[in-house]
């Protein structure tokens, strides 16, 4: 019997995720917008369309051997962050855990925020979260959620941590070939390897968190000067997080993350025995260059 995997909340990343599954699997995808669902569609998956916060009509979504929860709270607030991750999660897990069939497992996707400022050191798995703002407080919250009560209804729960996410529509090429460009480490990870740590870790179900970052954090004036070196134009200006912070109109949250700084490890996942498709920036940026000097 072929094995349904479940991708609720299935956007950038879990559109990737579905075409790197259905070849081998049967791939449900859930959104709320008939246009996310054509997208699923598109990409080889059976499409639900249906609001994953409500326990009513999770009763739509057919029965699940592998659950993936990589829902999005748009871009808004913390409010909106619990809403999502933290109550919808605790929802799916209650409403598809009563079922007499419940998922074997569920794969939360998180966020490296959770760690917190490390004065630019190094952070794995095995790191304490230290959160900083509102929303990545939510995410601390999610995660104990996707690994404490998942178990309760039967459900082994595990997270993957993603960097900053980069790929097709997202390369923000003129963010940094334009400038200014403040100081600190970019942690990064293609969409196409966000989506194969997620396969990884369903497939070999050993690890209760997974760091989903490529081989070389990054410093950002490096990879911003690296990055106009190899488009063929000028070096942008460059400043300094004290320089950043004299901005009027900071938020606090904005603050926050300007002096948060730390490099993440794959050694975990290299040592599993991940493969990368984009091992470093430098391959994976090498399409939009292209395109950007043709």
């Amino acid at each position: 019997m072929t094995t349904r995997v479940g991708i609720l909340g299935c956007g950038y990343v879990g559109l990737e995720l579905v075409r790197q599954l259905v070849e081998k699997y049967e791939v449900i995808g859930v959104r709320r917008s008939s246009e996310g669902c054509s997208a699923i569609e598109a990409a080889g998956g059976t499409a639900v369309q249906t609001d994953i916060t409500d326990p009513d009509d999770l009763e739509g979504i057919p029965d699940i051997d592998w659950l993936v929860f990589a829902a999005s709270s748009g871009g808004r607030g913390a409010d909106a962050a619990k809403r999502i991750y933290v109550d919808g999660l605790r929802t799916v897990i209650e409403a598809f855990g009563a079922r007499d069939s419940p998922p074997e497992q569920l794969v939360y996707t998180s966020s490296t925020g959770v760690y917190g400022d490390h004065d630019g050191g190094w952070v794995d798995e095995k790191t304490g979260l230290s959160p900083t703002t509102e929303k990545t407080r939510v995410l601390a919250e999610a995660e104990r959620v996707a690994c404490e009560v998942a178990p309760e209804h039967g459900i082994d729960g595990s997270i993957v941590r993603f960097a900053g996410l980069y790929g097709p529509d997202r390369y923000r090429l003129e963010r940094y070939l334009r400038g200014p460009v403040t100081e600190g480490y970019l942690n990064m990870i293609h969409r196409d390897d966000a989506a194969g740590t997620v396969k990884f870790a369903l497939e070999s179900a050993s690890e209760d968190v997974l760091l989903a970052v490529d081989d070389e954090p990054v410093d950002k004036w490096e990879f911003a000067d690296w990055l106009a070196d190899e488009c063929g134009v000028e070096r942008p200006p460059k400043r300094t997080k004290a320089e950043r912070l004299e901005a009027d109109g900071l938020s606090d949250a904005a603050r926050r993350r300007i002096v948060t700084s730390k490099r993440c490890s794959n050694n975990r996942l290299r040592e599993l025995g991940y493969e990368f498709n984009y091992p470093t920036y430098r391959e994976g940026y090498r399409a939009a260059i292209e395109a950007y000097r043709e």
